[in-house]
């Protein structure tokens, strides 16, 4: 079983909002995915556009899931944004 870590479309038409989800390779876009990890709203320009579990992210990796070039730009992303945040 090939995993990769890639987007699911769930907005509307015009309105794009995507889930970041863990997936089979063979199975199609929006269709059954593993685990759900975050999601993302390219349109907005607030800070809270990408919400992302990190820590599962690098779990999957580290198990041999591939992400995709976009899913991996915004695992970067978010690794960046949560090592700016001070932990309270």
């Amino acid at each position: 079983m090939a995993l990769k870590i890639r987007l699911s479309r769930i907005g509307s038409t015009h309105n794009p909002i995507y889930h970041v989800v863990v997936a089979e390779a063979r199975s199609r876009r929006d269709g059954a995915a593993v685990e759900l990890l975050g999601t993302h709203n390219p349109r907005s320009n607030r800070a809270d556009a990408l919400t992302l579990n990190v820590e599962r992210a690098e779990y999957w990796i580290s198990k041999g899931a591939t992400p995709t070039d976009t899913a991996l730009s915004l695992i970067k992303k978010a690794r960046k944004a949560a090592a700016a945040t001070p932990v309270a």
